[in-house]
């Protein structure tokens, strides 16, 4: 390996990545990396992945390109790809007369192109930006519904119980019965770090951090933020928690430390687990560490996060007492920690895993992370209590990450959002071995249009099951059939939930007539954390408002309309337009702005912003600093997807602005 070479190439990988990210070349080190010190989201890895097959003639594979986090990774593995045989290696070299024809690949010309123009100078012409992706599209068809089984007895009725009150052993549920039942070698996850990691070793590694949470004198009732990567040690950190009698309260990763130190101090946590040690720890808490808990599942060793000797026997938690605390986005903006029942949690398993069904045999792959309640659900709560296998994905989730693991893992069970289904159509193709194994598709986060449902049956080849669910109901509350997809529909009510629509009075609306959609049963949470004002809102008329707006037929089947508010379903995350405004009246230049939700090419809801500069400003240089702006601002998600230059607002008759008629605009 040529030094010379490998310098050469690590120069021209970090001129891709400055023009991707719009950063100058010297805030992008060659070993800093990709996803954890230069935030780049999915798109942008996408978009480099392109540019760099582009520029070095080659053509990479899903795993190298997932697995690639740093410009001097990148440059180690062209080195070694281009010092190959022609033909050799995992993928072979883009054909020549690709790069003669005076255009960029594929994978290029498809790339997403939102917030962007085109790149730095500083970077070679060849490096050319790619328009926005098309993506197919099938015609709708929708099966005849038929109404949903009652849900099994709970588990309370089917095992023998102490006298009322009886504590809930989520542990015990979770993974101690399929040790009791012989089933304690089973791979509980397939993880990026530690390999396959069994039932016996979750549940022994659970045991060792409830361990240490007694020796930092943690007592049970306890309050700890998670904040980790998806990965075994964080599933063993939830567990060794409840374990303890303690309440954890996930939370994304990606957070940066303002937020998370809003969040412990917005629920009192006297624990805070890590993936890693940070340089400076925070003050007045008990740290414990991811790579803690993996150290002790490798060795068995004690250490910080793994004291089995000190373990007490797990006591379980009361039926209406907090048990999880999960945050959420709700109409002000602001963070909102949501506090879940031990009762919410067993009835969500006994209800909606109910329809759901996972088998032992089953492999899952979820694309949400576990911080988000839909990842959480499907990777740690339905998984598990099935005995299944889950594999897990580290790091930034993209079109590349996950095609890598599904060609890796050959899940039974895919979970994931629609935006990221429609982003992985094109690249892949009915009967592809990528899919082959997959026997269910869940969507959930936000509404499938009809005609992306039927794509995504047509290329994944399973049935697409939809999902509808909010954090303050713990989970999916609405789907549809397994064995009866419902293409454009939100489904029935799951067993277990009662689901109406009603007006802004609360009072039920006849089937037909659109409403709130109001749900009421055992998933339905506590409330929120210290906000009485929300709680009276949300929680009233005996359920929960999940601020959606729906219809109901006669046959129960419920259609999503929209969100009940102005606020913006990006992804599934709810977004206040204000938000994104503020951040963007922040760059000079600008007169005046507005944001909204409008249709991208596979019809789900992007954020659009409208801007209207002053006279005489020049609109690329608006452009760029627009998107420095929404980096160093806005989390992945609120970024807007478009950025339209007007010449003025439209306003009503009393001066507000019109933003039914920029939504108009913006579709």
């Amino acid at each position: 390996m040529s030094p010379e070479r490998i310098s050469d190439a690590v120069e021209r990988l970090r001129h891709i990545v400055a023009s991707v990210l719009e950063l100058d070349l010297a805030e992008v080190p060659a070993e800093a990396s990709f996803h954890r010190d230069l935030k780049m989201d999915s798109l942008e890895k996408v978009e480099f992945a392109a540019r760099v097959e582009w520029a070095f003639g080659v053509a990479l594979s899903d795993e190298e390109a997932s697995g690639i986090d740093s410009a001097l990774a990148a440059a180690v593995l062209l080195d070694a790809r281009l010092s190959l045989p022609a033909g050799a290696g995992i993928a072979g070299s883009a054909p020549e007369a690709a790069r003669s024809a005076g255009g960029p690949p594929a994978a290029l010309r498809s790339a997403p192109a939102a917030l962007r123009s085109v790149p730095s100078s500083t970077v070679p012409a060849q490096h050319s930006t790619p328009p926005s992706a098309a993506r197919l599209r099938a015609t709708p068809a929708s099966p005849a519904p038929f109404p949903f089984p009652s849900p099994p007895a709970p588990s309370s009725a089917r095992r023998p119980a102490p006298s009322p009150p009886a504590a809930i052993d989520l542990v015990d549920r979770l993974t101690g019965r399929h040790l009791a039942a012989g089933r304690g070698d089973r791979t509980a996850y397939f993880d990026p770090d530690l390999g396959a990691v069994s039932y016996r070793a979750l549940h022994e590694a659970a045991r060792g951090y409830a361990g240490a949470l007694l020796a930092q004198g943690i007592a049970p009732g306890a309050r700890a933020l998670v904040v980790a990567e998806d990965s075994a040690a964080t599933v063993a950190a939830v567990l060794g928690l409840w374990w303890h009698g303690c309440v954890p309260v996930p939370v994304s990763p990606m957070l940066d430390e303002a937020a998370l130190h809003l969040a412990a101090a917005d629920c009192a946590a006297q624990v805070i687990h890590l993936d890693t040690a940070p340089a400076d720890p925070p003050a007045g808490t008990v740290l414990l560490t991811g790579d803690a808990v993996r150290t002790g599942i490798r060795t068995g060793h004690p250490n910080a996060a793994n004291r089995p000797d000190l373990a007490r026997p797990s006591t379980g938690h009361l039926p209406g007492r907090t048990a999880l605390i999960q945050y959420t986005s709700g109409s002000t903006g602001r963070p909102k920690g949501v506090r879940h029942a031990t009762s919410a949690i067993t009835a969500m398993l006994d209800g909606f895993g109910s329809l759901l069904a996972l088998r032992a045999d089953d492999t899952v792959l979820s694309t949400a992370r576990m911080s988000f309640g839909y990842g959480f659900g499907s990777s740690v709560l339905c998984a598990l209590d099935a005995g299944a296998t889950t594999a897990l994905i580290r790091g930034a989730v993209d079109p590349h990450t996950v095609r890598a693991a599904l060609r890796r893992h050959r899940p039974t069970v895919l979970c994931s959002v629609p935006r990221l289904y429609a982003a992985l159509l094109d690249p892949l193709h009915p009967g592809d071995d990528a899919v082959a194994a997959l026997r269910l598709c869940l969507t959930a986060g936000e509404n499938c249009p009809a005609d992306l449902n039927h794509r995504i049956q047509e290329v994944f080849g399973a049935p697409v099951m939809n999902c509808l669910g909010a954090t303050e109901v713990m989970h999916v509350v609405v789907a549809t059939p397994p064995d009866r997809p419902m293409p454009g529909r939100a489904g029935l009510a799951v067993p277990g939930a009662t689901a109406t629509v009603r007006d802004e009075h609360g009072r039920p609306v006849p089937d037909g007539t659109e409403g709130r959609l109001h749900i009421a049963g055992p998933t339905v949470a506590l409330g929120y954390l210290d906000r009485p004002d929300d709680d009276r809102t949300t929680f009233a008329d005996g359920g929960a408002y999940t601020g959606d707006l729906v219809r109901r037929e006669a046959d129960g089947t419920l259609t999503h309309l929209c969100r009940a508010d102005d606020i913006l379903n990006l992804g599934g995350y709810k977004v206040p337009p204000a938000e994104i405004e503020a951040v963007l009246r922040t760059v000079a230049g600008i007169r005046d702005c507005a944001v909204v939700g409008g249709p991208d090419a596979d019809g789900l809801e992007c954020a659009v912003a409208f801007v209207v500069p002053e006279t005489g400003a020049d609109e690329e240089t608006i452009r760029r600093a627009l998107r420095a702006a929404v980096r160093a601002d806005l989390a992945l998600y609120k970024r807007p997807a478009r950025v339209e230059f007007v010449s003025a607002l439209p306003a009503t008759a009393t001066g507000k602005v019109a933003a039914y008629r920029l939504r108009e605009q913006a579709s």
